[in-house]
């Protein structure tokens, strides 16, 4: 019975389709792997025991029952899930990036990441599918042993974290106009259900928590789709307005917004033809370079992150092959692909240079009160609040990879590995001056690392030399693909500083 399905495992490096459960230890294992097997599901018995979190537990022991990985979750609801992961805060700020780089430069650093993000997804496909592992910090583990591991571990952590930390501060920030609009409260009450701060904190308790302790991340797929069409009525929204509304643009003259919009209204004032706004503002630039380009491409790039839970959605995939995970990733890419670039475009063609870095403020100074974009904001709510579980799963498996390598799964360290997480973040987003600040320095770190370097060097580590020797293609491919990760966080982060020191961007607390 062992060599049947151990040859069923080797025919696509997944154990899928098996004739019968295979109760097999882990020392067996491992001693398949020294014989020669390099196909094998887990060759750690950390990676077996942190599985768990995702999938069914047994009755503890350290037997590995292959069909217990088989994945329940169908394609269509792994593809929400794969999509809801990329989607997120990010698109908010897409059409503030095309601002400054213009409508074919933007397409074209869109589409070089979106590629960039398709090829690194099949770099960790292979690797996985030749060692067994479907966890990312376990392919770091395999190919560099500790550091490997605690590298990758930190990278998801501090991605995800400010991810999650975007998310919030969006809450943080619309959350309160959508009451003030609903209740036509004064923005000057001073009322406590209008302070941001205590907003995001009750919905991180009442909605985020409980959906983050389930302990299964197919379960999610249903809030995915939903949140998923939330963000194709933004779309929608975005699109229609462009038609709607004229340029030059007219501001609000009594903006109940002026608390949330101090920085853009005293830099914008309140006359449109006031000097500040010239009639080429009404001319979209096809290319344009100048200090806030810089911060486009780590905006892009912490919009196409989605590889910390590729792995994850790829366990729980009903009937799993490498082929079959790579039609979802770029059916999951193409769509947030066309999605971005259509949010963009048109945000960008309704407020051109005016456009500010969270596209939706931008609506509020011409109608604070618009119902349109009141729904707006409450489906963009709803989105990014459901997106939070979903980019917290490999959070808390990273840092029990990283702190608790030995420890089986348990339900206290579960909840209260996911309330510290959220703990953490509340602060975060309590003090973080504004979204761009979040945006640009992950996006300008952590994000190259797990899209760009870390699958590239995995990849030649783990895939072995008899099958693909250093100077072969595909090896060569992946040492290129390293190094550029590493000239795109050095070039941007080098950008970044810049811009501080000179008093722009992020330095001066605004665009």
């Amino acid at each position: 019975m062992m060599e049947p399905a151990q040859s069923e495992i080797l025919s696509n490096g997944k154990s899928h389709n098996l004739g019968g459960e295979m109760v097999v230890p882990m020392k067996m294992m491992q001693e398949e792997d020294v014989n020669g097997t390099q196909t094998v599901r887990f060759d750690d018995p950390d990676g077996a025991l942190e599985n768990e979190e995702f999938l069914p537990s047994g009755d503890g022991k350290k037997n590995i029952h292959f069909t217990d990985f088989e994945g329940k979750t169908s394609f269509g609801m792994s593809v929400f899930n794969l999509g809801n992961a990329i989607m997120g805060s990010g698109i908010l700020g897409l059409a503030y990036a095309m601002a400054n780089t213009g409508i074919l430069l933007f397409l074209f650093l869109l589409t070089a990441v979106a590629a960039l993000s398709s090829y690194s997804i099949h770099l960790l496909l292979k690797s996985s599918g030749i060692v067994g592992i479907r966890a990312y910090e376990l392919l770091g583990y395999r190919a560099f042993g500790t550091p490997g591991k605690m590298a990758a571990g930190i990278a998801i952590t501090l991605q995800n974290i400010g991810a999650m930390s975007s998310y919030l501060y969006i809450v943080k920030s619309e959350l309160p106009l959508v009451i003030q609009t609903f209740l036509k409260a004064d923005p000057e009450s001073h009322l406590w259900y209008l302070n941001g701060n205590y907003l995001v904190m009750m919905v991180s308790a009442s909605i985020i928590l409980p959906l983050a302790l389930m302990k299964q991340l197919g379960y999610l797929g249903y809030t995915s789709g939903f949140s998923l069409s939330c963000m194709v009525f933004f779309l929608s929204a975005v699109i229609y307005k462009k038609f709607q509304i004229p340029c030059p643009f007219e501001e609000f003259s009594a903006n109940s917004t002026a608390e949330h919009l101090s920085l853009n209204v005293s830099s914008h004032g309140h006359e449109y033809n006031n000097g500040l706004v010239h009639e080429d503002d009404c001319t979209p630039r096809l290319f344009k370079l100048n200090s806030q380009t810089a911060y486009t491409i780590p905006i892009l790039a912490f919009a196409f992150v989605c590889h910390p839970e590729v792995l994850p959605i790829y366990t729980e995939l009903r009937n799993p092959t490498q082929k079959r995970m790579q039609k979802l990733s770029n059916i999951s890419i193409l769509v947030m692909y066309t999605m971005y670039f259509l949010a963009a475009l048109f945000g960008y063609l309704t407020f051109l240079g005016n456009v500010e870095p969270e596209l939706l403020h931008t609506y509020s100074r011409i109608d604070p009160y618009d119902t349109l974009i009141l729904c707006v904001r409450v489906a963009v709510l709803t989105a990014v609040t459901l997106t939070v579980p979903i980019v917290l799963f490999p959070v808390r498996r990273a840092i029990q990879h990283m702190l608790f390598p030995t420890k089986s799964f348990n339900w206290l360290r579960h909840i209260g590995i996911a309330m510290v997480l959220l703990t953490l973040i509340n602060m975060l987003v309590i003090f973080a001056p504004n979204i761009l600040s979040i945006f640009s320095i992950i996006g300008a770190t952590s994000a190259p690392c797990l899209i760009f370097i870390f699958p590239a060097v995995f990849y030649i580590r783990i895939v072995p030399k008899e099958d693909e020797p250093m100077n072969s293609v595909p090896k060569i491919l992946a040492a290129c693909f390293a190094a550029l990760g590493v000239i795109f966080m050095v070039m941007s982060l080098s950008f970044i500083i810049i811009d501080w020191s000179t008093g722009g961007g992020l330095a001066a607390g605004g665009h």
